[in-house]
């Protein structure tokens, strides 16, 4: 826009998330609006249809700019690099439409209490609300804050007490109505969009706007066949892609439908306890819960018992998760800050299901709404599906520009045309004609389609491998993928684990290893009963169900698992415990069981997880189990044997899985919400190591293999300890076993300690310096949280690599959605916001996906390089005609548009991928000097030919500009020469294009696009060689023949239809002549030059030619830098004021590399 922001006019809503868009405020003016009525009327439509493609321009032209309080239209611009414009009219909510139900007054309690931002929006005495709908989320005007924030979650600053006191007893029915009518309805609605909306919106695609125009002008010179065809495909693709969007419209309806008609019990402060449709639920609601498998209509937070959920819908992994109550913390932080635990810990997300509830006492389960609709963690992932982050691959930028480039080249070449035919005489109506004919010469009509025709086919055959894609654009980014991360566990490696054995630990050091595949059972003691109760298994169904390392190392015990009966009392324990038992297979145990009276679950980021339990009739003890450097962090130093470190490398260096466990007793007198995790996670005995085989999958070597000696970079990322990460990849060839490992430990600053980074051999950043070192050498990174995943991936992209990333789907939905192209190996609803999805459980697609990818990549250029040929040498044949005030004739326009173009550019895409990877990607840009060449050269050659045939024809000794029939004798009868006949005289009738410089040109011109289709099908190293498209060189061939058919033949009738003049033989034979030799030298310049890797990395060093990739010019600096790394030294960062300044540009969809 240009202008200053006034105080008051622009804002920035959702600042830091996602989503963040910058908005400005206008107040629609009258005269404007007026002036911009007439606009549509003069215009035709026209000014509309730009406003509709450009909304920017409609606010600016109708609207004048004003606070975000005054404002009736607001306009937003998303802060990413794409700066994408959209409008949104303000509109306004009355309360006084509820006072049927609810008598409300300005002064009314309800909404009085400014803690709620809905009751800061409320303006009085006029009771409404002012509101905008962006992307499903609605968002309301604070009037205190001065700022639009979102409605439909609670608020974040609340306490965990606060959220206790204010909603531990539900809503009153006039709080559930107000907060109705302004947060909205709690439904996730994926309206099947109409089918006439659709098509609507697809025609009113610019590409179907410029079809309109030039099908328009064909009919009005009666060029009706090709106008025709044009239709009849237009159609079809209109048609399919309107199918495509209808059938991804029903497909995400049906994944929400059942959300909004969830029947649940609230209860009412009150009003007790009432049933009522979920799409009526309000944030603060009070849910009771009770039974099993509930799915949840909402994001809520457990304040009143406990619950084991099934969330695969997020994470992709079908493990029960053990949901705990939000604390009664009286302290003034923000609830989700409240504890070290994981906040999400005591939330219940919306589209999880319940598996079991378990009450606190003889009550029921109780959760607080926290987010509805859209708001919630399903809500999010639809609209990831409805609103997908926007691509800005350099390939569709730098075809724009192109384009831009013919449009610019056709506006030469329309001046010409006024020019030639104003000098002529001609009629203003056929001026005018002729020079619209050139923009639809020179930008083809068919040339979007064109270029999409290797992205399906690679779709197509990516499906036969089963590999789905969701976003097809992102096909042609596989190509230029050089950087690929993959998860650990289940990608990797088998998703089962073997229990090897454990390694017990006593104050004399480690005992000898115990291992289970004797069959012998361990003996009772607090290592056995660490195993047999430090879990968060379930029985649901008769079988027990949880995370596959607590089911084996539970069934390693043989004891048997159960629920508490009503009969069973331990102070302070729940109703419903866990009650795990020694089976009759085991003996000798001096315990009847164990009560598993609480648990502080496993968190990923806190690496660990703890219980409290008690012996049947006997003592109370805590049992922690996790990764064994967190584990022994919390043991008393004397129980952790001396020999810990290297007992530890000894396992996970062989690739075992090892996790540490310890315990404590507890004093039986203390009631179990007495104990903070804190307390219970101190002074612990450490007990000993288990030890756990986790194998590779088949294919992971062979795979690893083909992406190195490719010379893709493969990356490991895994929750997992370094030491086993580390062994996992050397065994799967990620890190050659002659290389030396350095192990990087990064802290995080804690407290007054800085954050700090230790190098370390594993055989025997000075602060944010080594950053970028770290990103450019390392291969592990281990001990990842799944946000610090997608960081990492986020981080790559900044070194300019196109990443690709491959999980399972359990933690990496994050990494798969951030990645140019993630793939996800499972088919949970988790994955759905995945770009691919393979139903193949290995890394297998991996080599596939970039293969296609290459080969779709390729193939976009070859048909863009085809396509800008094929219409140079229309433009330049119809110039040179219009030299002489002559044309094509429709006829001679229908068969090199339909006979030739379309055919080669439906069949010329078919090449499929070659089957290996060569250590070099294509080209990932068409405003690139190889290509450029390329067009260029060929385009000077058919300049070169075209001339020099439109000047040789009139220089014959048998040329006549006005007798067409003066070249050759025609035998008699073969011509009737009746009255009727145009040709009685000898002469042309005046609408006649027959001439010896339109029959040249024409032959030349058809023919030279066989020869440039030819030329430019390009086949290995990325695509199958150019003969095994059978389709294509048959159609080639029969293009050929027709051509030279025509070209020898001597039928008049044939002639006559097609405006062609009889010439001699041998000026036939120059011709041929003519264009063998333009097929030589496009084919040397193409093979020896253009394709010559080689020949253009000269090029590039001889001219000192630098990449402008991130990750290149850290290569050069690492190689370059003689203390690089550094060894067994401990790095400290600078004071965090430091960096304060320093920023940092995310180019995810852009790469400045220039790759021969």
């Amino acid at each position: 826009m240009g202008e200053k922001y006034r105080k008051g006019h622009h804002a920035v809503l959702n600042k830091g998330e996602e989503n963040e868009m910058e908005i400005f405020g206008y107040q629609t003016e009258g005269c404007r609006k007026t002036l911009c009525i007439a606009g549509y009327v003069f215009s035709c439509g026209i000014l509309p249809l730009v406003f509709y493609w450009r909304p920017a321009w409609s606010v600016w032209a109708n609207c004048v700019p004003c606070t975000l309080r005054e404002a009736d239209v607001i306009l937003l611009r998303t802060t990413d690099e794409f700066q994408i414009y959209s409008r949104k009219k303000v509109t306004w909510i009355y309360l006084s439409s509820l006072n049927g139900s609810v008598s409300l007054t300005p002064d009314h309690p309800v909404i009085a209490d400014e803690d709620y931002v809905i009751n800061r929006a409320i303006i009085r005495p006029d009771l409404k609300v002012r509101c905008i709908q962006v992307q499903k989320i609605r968002y309301v005007w604070n009037n205190s804050e001065e700022q639009f924030q979102k409605v439909g979650c609670l608020e974040d600053g609340f306490t965990a007490a606060k959220i206790h006191l204010k909603f531990g007893s539900g809503l009153t029915r006039e709080e559930q109505e107000i907060r109705r009518l302004i947060c909205g309805p709690n439904a996730i609605d994926v309206e099947i969009t109409p089918i006439w909306k659709l098509l609507i919106k697809e025609v009113l695609n610019p590409f179907y706007v410029f079809q309109l125009f030039s099908v328009c002008l064909w009919f009005s010179e009666d060029y009706k066949e090709y106008a025709v065809a044009i239709i009849i495909m237009s159609i079809i693709s209109i048609t399919l892609t309107v199918y495509d969007l209808r059938e991804q419209s029903i497909k995400i309806h049906r994944l929400v439908e059942s959300h909004n008609s969830i029947l649940v019990t609230v209860c009412r402060r009150k009003a007790g306890i009432e049933a009522l449709e979920s799409r009526y639920l309000v944030p603060g609601d009070l849910l009771s819960l009770s039974g099993n498998k509930i799915q949840m209509p909402c994001d809520a937070i457990l304040i009143d018992g406990g619950c084991v959920v099934n969330e695969s819908m997020l994470t992709g992994e079908s493990i029960p998760v053990i949901k705990t109550a939000l604390p009664k913390v009286g302290d003034t932080v923000p609830w989700k800050l409240c504890g070290r635990e994981d906040f999400r810990r005591h939330i219940l997300f919306c589209g999880t299901e319940v598996l079991q509830t378990k009450s606190a006492g003889s009550g029921t389960v109780k959760a607080v709404v926290l987010q509805t609709g859209f708001n919630t963690a399903k809500g999010d992932l639809v609209r990831s599906i409805l609103y997908p982050k926007p691509m800005n691959f350099r390939l569709y930028r730098d075809a724009v520009r192109f384009l831009m480039c013919l449009i610019g080249t056709a506006t030469i070449g329309m001046v010409y045309t006024i020019c030639v035919y104003v000098l002529s005489g001609e009629p203003a109506e056929e001026v005018v004609k002729k020079a619209l004919d050139v923009i639809t010469i020179v930008v083809p009509p068919a040339l979007p389609a064109a270029l999409t025709t290797g992205i399906i086919y690679a779709q197509r055959r990516l499906k036969n491998k089963g590999i789905f894609c969701i976003s097809p654009q992102r096909v042609n980014i596989c190509g230029q993928l050089n950087l690929i991360c993959f998860d650990k566990t289940g990608t990797l490696t088998k998703d089962g684990l073997d229990l090897w054995g454990v390694v017990p630990s006593d104050k004399n050091g480690f005992q000898e290893v115990h291992s289970f595949t004797s069959g012998s059972t361990l003996p009772w003691g607090p290592l056995c009963g660490a195993m047999a109760s430090c879990h968060s298994l379930i029985v649901l169904d008769g079988t027990i169900q949880g995370d596959p390392l607590d089911v084996k190392m539970f069934e390693a015990t043989n004891w048997e698992i159960e629920n508490s009966g009503i009969d069973f009392h331990v102070r302070g324990a729940p109703a419903g415990a866990t009650i795990v038992k020694p089976s009759q297979a085991t003996c000798q145990i001096p315990v009847e069981g164990i009560a598993i009276l609480h648990q502080f679950p496993f968190s990923s980021v806190l690496q660990r997880m703890s219980v409290i339990v008690q012996e049947l009739g006997g003592n109370r003890m805590a049992f922690m189990k996790g990764a064994p450097e967190r584990v022994v962090s919390f043991c008393h130093p004397d129980t952790v044997p001396s020999n810990f470190a290297s007992e530890l490398q000894n396992y996970t260096i062989q690739g075992f899985r090892v996790i540490g466990l310890a315990y404590k007793r507890l004093e039986i007198n203390h009631h179990i919400t007495a104990w903070i995790r804190e307390k219970v996670e101190s002074d612990l005995t450490f007990l000993g190591l288990l030890i756990l085989e986790n194998c590779l999958k088949e294919e992971t070597k062979p795979v690893l293999e083909e992406l190195t000696s490719a010379n893709i970079r493969t990356v490991m990322v895994t929750g997992d300890n370094l030491q086993t990460a580390v062994t996992v990849a050397k065994k799967s060839g990620m890190i050659a076993e002659s290389l030396r490992v350095i192990l990087i430990e990064a802290n995080e600053a804690d407290g007054s300690s800085p954050a700090s980074v230790t190098w370390k051999l594993l055989e025997d950043r000075k602060h944010a310096g080594y950053r970028d070192q770290i990103l450019m050498n390392a291969t592990v990174f281990a001990r990842m949280s799944p946000g610090q995943k997608s960081k990492l991936v986020e981080e790559f992209q900044k070194l300019d690599y196109f990443v690709g990333m491959c999980g399972d789907g359990a933690n990496d939905c994050g990494a798969l959605k951030m990645a140019h192209a993630g793939i996800s190996l499972s088919e949970q609803e988790a994955s759905v916001a995945s770009p691919f999805t393979s139903k193949t459980p290995n890394i297998e697609c991996v080599p596939h996906l970039i293969k296609e990818g290459r080969a779709a990549l390729v193939t976009s250029f070859c048909m863009f390089k085809y396509m800008a040929l094929y219409s140079m040498i229309q433009y330049i044949g119809v110039l040179l005609l219009y030299w002489k005030t002559n044309s094509l004739s429709n006829y001679q326009f229908l068969f090199q548009d339909l006979a030739i173009t379309t055919i080669i550019g439906i069949t010329m895409s078919l090449n499929a991928a070659y089957p290996k990877l060569v250590p070099y990607r294509p080209l990932g840009r068409l405003v690139s000097p190889p290509l450029l060449s390329s067009v260029f050269l060929n385009m000077l050659f058919s300049l070169a030919m075209h001339l020099l045939g439109f000047i040789l024809v009139r220089e014959q000794p048998w040329y006549s500009a006005t007798d067409v029939f003066s070249a050759c004798s025609l035998p008699k009868g073969n011509i009737s020469r009746t009255a009727t006949s145009p040709m009685i005289s000898g002469k042309v009738s005046p609408d006649s294009f027959m001439s010896y410089e339109n029959t040249t040109v024409w032959f030349l011109g058809t023919i030279n696009c066989l020869i440039v289709a030819l030329v430019f099908s390009k086949g290995k190293p990325f695509r199958q060689p150019i003969y095994t498209n059978y389709i294509f060189v048959l159609v080639l061939a029969v293009q050929m023949g027709t051509c030279i058919f025509l070209l020898f033949a001597n039928i008049p009738d044939l002639y006559q239809r097609m405006d062609l003049a009889c010439t001699p033989t041998l000026w036939r034979v120059y011709l041929v002549i003519m264009l063998a030799v333009n097929l030589i030298l496009s084919l040397i310049v193409e093979e020896a030059i253009i394709e010559n890797r080689a020949l253009w990395l000269i090029i590039k060093r001889s001219f000192g030619f630098q990449s402008k990739s991130q990750y290149r010019k850290w290569q050069s600096v690492v190689a370059s830098d003689q203390a690089w790394p550094p060894l067994n030294q401990t790095s400290y960062s600078e004071r965090l004021e430091s960096a304060s300044g320093v920023s940092y540009s995310n180019p995810v969809f852009e790469s400045h590399e220039e790759t021969p």
